[in-house]
């Protein structure tokens, strides 16, 4: 095991709520099997309407327990530990793939407001690993630094919620969106984010997919308060330190996909 951030790197994730690491993640060949397998997958999903549409491709592991492969592999691991440290459990993952000209917004939020009462303490690492190149020409994400420290900011209704991941958004004025990073990212890197941070993206109006795989990440000393519609978390790596309960990473989440048989609600 060789943890892969020094020190400035963790401590600008600490002050600023992200990261970009601007290396390739996983080894190329690694890469292109998790690439194919998204393929795939976004193929059956589409055809036989799992998932409402390409950006709601929700707890995709709940389906596939292949993608423990890569959920749980050390070239991750290894980004998440010198933040959380030894004890990791993943919460959730998630496909976000926004098509070519009519990838959807995705207003301006914060993860934990999804979130709000089923962690204890609210602190989740995000990996966002490029699928597809992600750059301002196809709606890469964007973040407002240093907003990590409240993550409970208040909402108002979309003007538009057909053309928007989401329904609500941080009410217009409650940050300065001038201060927003643009996050692009080469094929097989990725940032790393706060679950607390406020961050978006615009519509895919470009010739070129963005799709990017979130990998969420909690301390195994956090506490998770029930079980959302089957909803499992899993331990990852180290012990359990919060007394939680976790799935069997080798076997599909059926209790989720009962509960769920009309088809994949648009999570988070």
């Amino acid at each position: 095991m060789a943890l892969r951030l020094c020190d400035s790197q963790v401590r600008q994730y600490r002050e600023q709520g992200y990261l970009i690491f601007d290396r390739p993640v996983f080894a190329q060949a690694r890469f292109d099997a998790l690439r194919d397998c998204f393929e795939q997958l976004l193929t059956r999903w589409m055809d036989e309407g799992i998932s409402r549409s390409p950006e709601h491709m929700d707890v995709p592991h709940f389906w596939a327990p292949r993608l423990f492969d890569w959920l749980f592999d050390d070239a991750v691991l290894d980004l998440v530990e010198p933040i959380l440290g030894p004890d990791i459990a993943l919460w959730s993952s998630h496909f976000i793939c926004k098509p070519a000209a009519v990838g959807k917004r995705v207003p301006w939020h914060e993860d934990s407001a999804y979130w709000k009462g089923r962690l204890d303490p609210m602190e989740v690492v995000t990996v966002w690993l490029a699928i597809d190149p992600s750059t301002t020409a196809n709606g890469c994400m964007r973040v407002i630094p240093g907003t990590h420290r409240n993550g409970f900011s208040q909402y108002e209704d979309v003007a538009d919620p057909q053309t928007q991941v989401f329904k609500t958004e941080i009410r217009s004025g409650s940050f300065d969106e001038a201060q927003a990073v643009d996050i692009q990212l080469q094929a097989n890197h990725c940032s790393l984010h706060d679950g607390r941070i406020i961050h978006g993206s615009a519509a895919n109006t470009g010739s070129l997919r963005r799709c990017g795989l979130t990998m969420r990440y909690i301390s195994a000393a956090t506490r998770h308060h029930g079980g959302h519609d089957g909803f499992q978390i899993y331990l990852a790596r180290g012990t359990d330190r919060a007394g939680n309960a976790y799935g069997d990473p080798s076997k599909p989440n059926r209790a989720w996909i009962e509960a769920h048989a009309d088809g994949q609600p648009a999570g988070h």
